[in-house]
């Protein structure tokens, strides 16, 4: 995971505003897209064409207003190809109507191939958007005064196979071993195995999103239980009613989430341009929830 903008609404000498990109295997994630993310993509080394999917909390500017120059120069580069890749775009009500009217303000010919998906959660349950073998991701309702989305990456449960346990049963490479990794209990010389048995169940991470929100249902359903939550923190509380009349959170709001989700590390970005440093948000964190750190950019996290 790598931070291409932790500040506010203003990007500043040192923070760009919202971006971040997830690398998973084969697939890449760019959560929102500031002014400027391509650049900073440019600086962090990352490759825009390994952007698969789009992930839009919601549609201030701060968060969307690099999306135009990404499309353009992603259906330039891939206009070439014979298999071109295709990018999903998932983004709360109105998406599609605002992605029209970005469109219209450059005189472009977009060749990008997009799938838009409009995601419409009912009340503060989560829904699953994505989901395949290896991981899935689900959204939520969050409260900012527009349509908002707080999203989870998942990943699945992982079956790693002791391939000496197996051989003890006298079994070796081939469709049986499938059949466990996947989860199947098999018969082998009148024998029943379960997976159980020749495996262990690595545990997959969950990282939870919550780029801007005021405190909610929500956003303590996307941070439930994750490995690491990625939480805006706008404000140190010396400044809670400013947080409260924008809908956005403090430091200590953000850490009181993490804390009462089981979350295991707390991340805080989206910081406001006043502070010059991170010492004062952090500490009103770290007065909650000891595991927290904030991010800065072009910080890159394995989870």
């Amino acid at each position: 995971m790598v931070f291409l903008g932790t500040s506010c609404m203003v990007p500043t000498k040192e923070r760009n505003v919202s971006g971040i990109f997830l690398s998973y295997k084969n697939k890449g994630f760019l959560i929102d897209c500031g002014e400027g993310t391509q650049r900073q993509m440019n600086i962090a080394g990352i490759n825009r064409n390994k952007v698969n999917y789009v992930l839009i909390t919601h549609w201030h500017g701060d968060h969307v207003s690099g999306l135009i120059g990404l499309i353009q120069t992603l259906g330039n580069q891939n206009a070439q190809n014979e298999e071109r890749p295709i990018v999903h775009i998932f983004g709360p009500k109105e998406t599609e109507q605002r992605l029209e009217n970005l469109f219209r303000t450059c005189i472009f010919e977009n060749k990008l191939i997009m799938e838009v998906h409009e995601i419409i959660p009912k009340g503060n349950i989560p829904i699953t958007i994505l989901d395949n073998e290896e991981f899935s991701i689900e959204a939520v309702n969050l409260d900012h005064g527009i349509p908002c989305l707080g999203y989870a990456f998942i990943e699945k449960d992982i079956r790693k196979i002791d391939m000496k346990k197996v051989k003890s049963f006298g079994i070796n490479e081939g469709p049986l071993v499938g059949k466990l990794q996947q989860g199947e209990t098999i018969i082998y010389n009148g024998k029943k195995i379960t997976p159980e048995m020749v495996s262990d169940l690595a545990k997959g991470k969950r990282i939870g999103f919550i780029l801007d929100t005021a405190a909610c249902e929500g956003a303590q359903r996307i941070a439930e239980n994750s490995d690491i939550l990625v939480c805006e923190a706008s404000y140190a509380s010396k400044l809670d009613e400013k947080a409260e009349n924008n809908k956005h959170l403090t430091a200590k709001q953000a850490a009181l989430i993490a804390n009462n989700s089981n979350a295991k590390r707390l991340i805080l970005t989206h910081i406001s341009q006043r502070y010059k440093t991170s010492e004062e948000v952090l500490e009103d964190a770290k007065d909650i929830f000891d595991n927290v750190e904030v991010a800065y950019d072009f910080m890159k996290v394995k989870v």
